[in-house]
């Protein structure tokens, strides 16, 4: 039988890509000045929260020195730091803050996760890289059993899930898009996928995503659960 734990060990052990590996682990050892005296992980990233998760948070990848380094997806960076602020304020976490894998966080009815396990170079993942992981989400997807709506971080996310659910139609990404679907999974569940542009510092810097317009996402999602 398959296990969240399981899952976990498969993909912290994965060598399936070896230029995320290599880049990992260099990464690790070469280290960013700020984070001199850290012990970085190194490795591939799972996913993080409730197992009897209602919401999903799909994002791209762990960021090289912030989930990479921590061990913990989404976690450690500023991207984190707005996602885990806005889970707070909608209720799916015990704090607003994420800095290291032992700070107490701890999500409530959600759960987080990235479309490929691994930092990549440039943030950009290749199409052989993103396909390898595939098999890790749709584990995942098997094993939350309880999942309503899935949050795609972004156009890269968005066109992960797509791969997963069956849709009755792909609008084209937008922030605040809605795509009513299927998980085939073992079983049929609804579910609908919301999509919201990546919190990315990119994104938020320049004011194309607002803490009111990522709210909004969290918010949306609370009613999509309760219907």
């Amino acid at each position: 039988m398959d296990s969240l734990a399981k899952l976990r060990k498969d993909i912290t052990t994965c060598e399936a890509c070896p230029r995320l590996v290599n880049w990992c682990r260099e990464v690790a050892v070469v280290k960013r000045a700020a984070y001199i005296d850290d012990t970085y992980w190194g490795r591939p990233v799972p996913g993080f929260g409730d197992p009897a998760a209602s919401l999903l948070i799909l994002g791209l990848a762990p960021a090289a020195h912030g989930a990479n380094r921590t061990g913990r997806v989404f976690t450690g960076d500023r991207s984190g730091d707005w996602l885990f602020r806005a889970l707070h304020r909608a209720g799916f976490a015990n704090q607003p803050t994420s800095t290291d894998a032992h700070d107490g966080l701890r999500l409530v009815d959600a759960y987080v996760n990235a479309a490929v396990r691994c930092a990549p170079p440039g943030n950009k993942p290749d199409p052989a890289e993103r396909d390898a992981c595939r098999p890790y989400l749709e584990r995942e997807l098997a094993l939350l059993r309880n999942l309503r709506v899935i949050v795609a971080l972004g156009q890269f996310a968005y066109d992960v899930v797509s791969r997963h659910v069956q849709l009755v139609s792909k609008p084209k990404f937008g922030h605040g898009v809605e795509a009513r679907g299927v998980v085939t999974l073992n079983e049929h569940r609804p579910v609908t996928v919301l999509c919201s542009f990546h919190p990315s510092q990119q994104n938020t810097f320049t004011g194309r995503l607002t803490e009111p317009m990522f709210d909004a996402i969290f918010t949306r999602a609370q009613t999509l659960i309760k219907e």
